[in-house]
């Protein structure tokens, strides 16, 4: 059954087209994230930009990280049954955050990393062009070998005054903005009526989708970053479209989205299958199923996505959360068990260790730059504390019966 009405205009699809070729087009992009994923490439900048220091630390405490061999031979675990987890930690704030992280991973040679990292940070030009993202995904992918780092673009970040008139003279859009400064410009968001009101600035009303593409192409042609968070039913529609012909470059929905059951679960999958690639994939590599839903439910979703035909996507739940973004105790592990037990693959989250620590809140993701350097080592043990729960359950998930997968550098 074709689409009663088109999720893209003519127009939609003009402006996308044109802001893909505002960067030399798909193959380019693709090109320029391959070249920049390479670590002796990411290491050479970083060492320009000032942070060679960071990565040989980083390179240090690599050779002490634990082993997953090594905790199962110890334990005598064998993988008996179906359903396998996927370890994800989220909150990877930038470059002292990640290698304090890493210090105290290294120091306890106990715990295992994490395949996936989630960043809930606003891509600012100057992290993006610093050489603190880069460094981070060199941290995080090259050395600790995780598969996946998500990258969080909100579209109320502050952006140059030359960026939003670059981005307006390709597309032909004016943006409704006000100027922090002299030399920038932001949204205005009208739903903001908390701090943090609609994720403090994932508004996507009119057509700022262009603004969510624009920062994410401009993150991955200058880091390498190829996983991005994706917010809204619009910017998942633009995604799918914007990335049908750059292979690289994928998405990550985000249970805020609210795909709390299987009929808005179908909703998504149509927007997959509308704008599939060539081979068949879609640029959505992984859903968040939202907070709410059972382990029945879960598994009904992971079922009738696998029978879509469309290959690839994982579903992913979290197990803890921060205590400002649900109810309190929020603890979804027993029914993680239920859903791996069934058979099912599943991608487990961890928002928060589930001590309700300091600085292990929504809050913290969004703190100014210098906040967020002052309180560096604060946060680098909150991300420590998420990696142990996180390394913990995935070892329990394994004396069940069920693989886990981890991160490269905790496999020999």
């Amino acid at each position: 059954m074709s689409l009663h009405f088109p999720f893209l205009s003519k127009k939609d699809m003009e402006q996308i087209d044109a802001l893909k070729e505002s960067y030399g087009g798909a193959s380019a992009i693709e090109e320029s994230i391959k070249k920049m994923r390479e670590y002796p490439v990411r290491k050479k900048i970083a060492e320009k930009k000032g942070f060679g220091d960071t990565l040989e630390k980083a390179e240090k405490y690599a050779l002490s990280f634990a082993k997953v061999e090594d905790f199962i031979e110890k334990e005598n675990i064998s993988f008996t049954k179906p359903g396998v987890a996927t370890t994800q930690v989220s909150g990877w704030q930038g470059a002292p955050v990640t290698l304090r992280a890493m210090e105290r991973i290294a120091e306890d040679k106990e715990t295992l990393i994490a395949k996936e990292f989630i960043s809930v940070m606003a891509l600012t030009e100057d992290y993006v062009l610093n050489g603190e993202l880069l460094t981070t995904l060199a941290m995080a992918e090259n050395i600790m070998g995780a598969e996946k780092f998500c990258n969080t673009n909100m579209v109320s970040t502050p952006l140059s005054n030359k960026a939003y008139e670059r981005l307006e003279k390709i597309t032909g859009e004016k943006f409704d903005t006000f100027s922090p400064d002299n030399n920038s410009r932001a949204l205005i968001l009208k739903n903001m009526g908390t701090p943090f009101g609609n994720l403090g600035g994932v508004e996507v009303a009119n057509n700022n989708h262009l603004i969510y593409l624009d920062g994410v192409t401009r993150g991955a042609v200058n880091t390498g970053g190829d996983f991005f968070l994706n917010p809204s039913w619009s910017t998942i529609v633009a995604a799918c479209y914007y990335a049908r012909d750059i292979k690289n470059l994928s998405f990550k929905i985000s249970m805020l989205l609210s795909t709390q059951n299987a009929i808005q679960l179908r909703m998504l999958m149509n927007i997959m299958k509308e704008y599939l690639r060539d081979d068949g994939t879609t640029p959505l590599y992984e859903i968040n199923l939202g907070n709410g839903q059972s382990p029945e439910m879960f598994i009904q979703c992971a079922k009738e996505l696998k029978e879509s035909g469309i290959p690839g996507v994982s579903v992913a739940g979290h197990l803890r959360i921060n205590p400002d973004l649900g109810i309190a105790d929020f603890d979804w592990t027993e029914n993680a068990h239920k859903v791996l037990d069934s058979g099912t693959d599943m991608t487990i989250k961890y928002e928060s260790d589930g001590t309700s620590r300091e600085l292990d809140t929504m809050g913290t993701y969004f703190l100014p730059k210098d906040e967020r350097l002052a309180n560096s080592q604060e946060i680098g043990d909150v991300i420590y504390y998420k990696s142990v729960r996180c390394s913990n359950d995935a070892k329990e998930i394994m004396r069940k019966g069920h693989k886990a997968t981890f991160g490269k550098l905790s496999y020999r």
